[in-house]
């Protein structure tokens, strides 16, 4: 059995748990060690080892700085407590520089793979930053042997410029099995207003949250937002203010995932897949979660011109693109929509196959089948150099 030594930056991601879950699915037998969010509780992770290395704060760079150091310069005294690997797997670019500190810690090294699933503002700054970042991403990867990525869009834009290891893209898809509950739009049952759009996920856009507010307020009881999920308070102005000030929006707290899913989408028309977070970087490259998400369970997406989202949702011919989210645009768009037009949407969604959404039990053994391939090898990217 592949064993898997997990490094990440926050336990509490409902993401880890999800990537937690898929390598055990697949067979390989997981440790994890990483940091807890001040506002989180301690992780629940069915896991026989867990290593809580420091608690971070959101928002707060240096902090988590300086507490990253800290456990990379204690490094080989928790990480005894430890079963020898055979694969680390680093989550982000602090917990690389933490898994370059342990692959000396055993008399044969792990392989060293790269998770990178966002493009941090940062590593793209073309002053000096931005160079000595990429610089010390570039000396961190020397010892890695496979970078995990979830859109072909991080490569092309980024990885393929600056020099990785070999990547395998593993989309962030719905970890279900084909069985499972799926959600289907209300629109197929006839309930077609008021017109309803969820926000769900991740919460970080101050610019989505002034759109929605915009124009729900001017359409009155004719359009519905629900928001649902984890708000980044820190990218926000006012949140909760700002929610509760306006009559057409509502924020019903967290879900549960993959459970929650099913309900959250059946209960909304539209999923709002726009993200001006990291605006024209990461953003436009990224395919997030409530892509998926919203698909598999029968919301129609709406997303930005020129995003790798609407080049994901084109080639599928569904959802809709828009050219911007200014107030007359989002207006246009929802007041413009029939009952016939809403219909056909819903049924383009519903048509497709669900593997394209879905991650079940074969995809979780063929990434594990991938990073034991990985191990067998044993090439990393200074000697493929």
């Amino acid at each position: 059995m592949l064993k898997i030594l997990y490094l990440v930056p926050n336990l509490s991601d409902p993401a880890v748990a999800r990537r937690v879950a898929m390598f055990r699915l697949g067979g390989a037998q997981v440790e994890i060690a990483g940091f807890r969010r001040s506002d989180a509780p301690p992780a629940e992770l069915p896991l026989e080892r867990l290593v809580e290395l420091d608690i971070t704060h959101d928002g707060r760079m240096l902090q988590r700085l300086l507490a990253t150091l800290g456990a990379a310069s204690r490094a080989h005294g928790w990480g005894r407590s430890l079963s020898r690997p055979d694969i680390i797997v680093a989550r982000n670019l602090e917990m690389l520089g933490i898994a370059n500190r342990l692959l000396d810690l055993w008399p044969q090294a792990p392989s060293l793979v790269y998770e990178c699933l966002d493009i941090h503002r940062l590593m793209l700054r073309s002053d000096g930053l931005g160079k000595g970042m990429r610089a010390i991403e570039q000396r961190l990867l020397r010892r890695a042997s496979l970078l995990l990525t979830s859109s072909p869009a991080f490569l092309s834009n980024y990885f393929d410029t600056v020099g990785a290891p070999p990547a395998f893209l593993v989309e962030n898809k719905v970890l279900a099995e084909a069985d499972d509950e799926r959600g289907r739009n209300p629109a197929l049952d006839g309930s077609m207003a008021p017109i309803r759009v969820g926000w769900f996920g991740a919460l970080r856009c101050q610019k989505s949250l002034n759109a929605l507010e915009k124009v729900s307020r001017a359409l009155g009881g004719r359009l519905d937002v629900t928001l649902r999920g984890r708000p980044a308070l820190t990218e926000f102005d006012d949140f909760h203010g700002e929610v509760a000030a306006s009559p057409n929006l509502k924020f019903a707290g967290s879900y549960r995932y993959p459970d929650d899913l099913p309900g959250l989408y059946s209960a909304v028309h539209f999923s709002w897949a726009i993200d001006f977070f990291e605006e024209g970087q990461n953003s436009r490259w990224l395919l997030p979660n409530r892509l998926y998400e919203g698909c598999l369970h029968g919301a129609i997406p709406i997303t930005l011109a020129g995003t790798e989202t609407a080049t994901f949702i084109e080639g599928l011919g569904i959802g809709l693109i828009i050219p911007d989210i200014e107030p007359q645009t989002l207006s246009d768009l929802f007041s413009s929509i029939s009952r016939e037009r809403l219909r056909a949407l819903a049924n383009a969604v519903a048509a497709l196959d669900p593997a394209a959404f879905r991650c079940d039990a074969k995809a979780c053994a063929e990434l594990v089948e991938r990073l034991a391939r990985t191990k067998s090898s044993g090439e990393t990217m200074e000697q493929a150099a």
